[in-house]
């Protein structure tokens, strides 16, 4: 499959499942979009001003998940499993009409996005991608939090550290090549809490929808899943999966190495903010060769159209 072109889905793919954090019954539909259209939500219970696009200044909350909200108020919250399914597919143009105010969480992961789409098939047009080349590193910190991205000369590199005082996560951390890497560990990798957290978590308004079958929660030394890990860094790789659709909010896929402390929904908004607040931090590029390998992507075959 050439990565060089923009890709949509060949036919409708559906969903319906539990809202994580609204615990209502939610269904949604992907479609096939032309060239160019992007990635946008419908909220079909709405019959005007329903659309919502997946940009990172229309992020409205970052607040355990990240929720997209229109000039009229009509939100799309947890939005990052799917968009990290889109962006790790290729899918450059989708309409996803959705009947509730959330994205189901599924099984927690990407996984089932992942395959449902991979069996509806992916329809490659001849429409050049563009891409997003970062040109000057960037840096954001919040207490021991912090977040950096820096030029890349044709990868997506993501360097994600936590650091928690359960014996059970420690510390864990992670180095992917996102266009290059088998990413299967990432998408399949499911949200988490720890118990201790539930009770407030609720109080809050959230979670409303959360159980064993959709996130991993650790109680003391214990995973309470009977199933446990999916792998080692299960962790650690549901912080990437959040990262790689929340850097899919910039609207096209990036070129840079990216290194996180700590981080969430919340500093990732806040990176890509500081990043386009300046014209001379970035650079959109299309591609204008078609058949060469997404590896051999480099300045010479990149016209800029910033």
């Amino acid at each position: 499959m050439s990565y060089l072109t923009q890709k949509t889905i060949k036919k409708n793919v559906t969903f319906s499942g539990i809202a994580l954090h609204s615990g209502v019954n939610v269904n949604i539909c992907i479609k096939p979009a032309e060239p160019n259209f992007g990635i946008v939500f419908k909220r079909v219970d709405f019959k005007n001003n329903n659309l919502v696009y997946p940009n990172f200044m229309n992020v409205s909350s970052t607040s355990l998940n990240t929720t997209v909200e229109n000039e009229y108020g009509i939100k799309v919250s947890t939005i990052e499993h799917l968009m990290g399914a889109l962006f790790g597919l290729g899918i450059d143009n989708a309409l996803i009409e959705i009947d509730n105010e959330e994205v189901p969480i599924l099984d927690g992961s990407a996984k089932q996005f992942i395959e449902k789409i991979i069996l509806a098939g992916i329809e490659i047009s001849d429409a050049p991608i563009k891409i997003i080349k970062i040109n000057k590193e960037i840096k954001l910190s919040e207490g021991k939090r912090f977040i950096n991205i820096k030029p890349s000369t044709l990868s997506l590199n993501i360097d994600f550290e936590l650091n928690y005082e359960n014996e059970v996560i420690g510390n864990q951390r992670n180095k992917v090549k996102v266009y290059e890497d088998d990413l299967t560990d990432v998408y399949n990798s499911r949200t988490y809490c720890l118990f201790e957290d539930i009770e407030l978590i609720k109080k809050n308004g959230l979670a409303k929808g959360g159980s064993l079958k959709n996130a991993i929660v650790v109680k003391g030394a214990e995973i309470l899943n009977p199933e446990g890990l999916r792998n080692p860094k299960e962790f650690v790789n549901h912080k990437i999966l959040d990262c790689i659709g929340d850097l899919y909010t910039s609207g096209y896929r990036i070129v840079a190495n990216i290194m996180c402390s700590r981080g969430g929904h919340y500093l990732t908004n806040q990176l890509l903010r500081k990043v386009f607040q300046n014209k001379d931090n970035f650079s959109i590029l299309e591609i204008k060769e078609k058949n060469l390998p997404h590896t051999l992507i480099n300045r010479n075959l990149l016209r800029s159209i910033a």
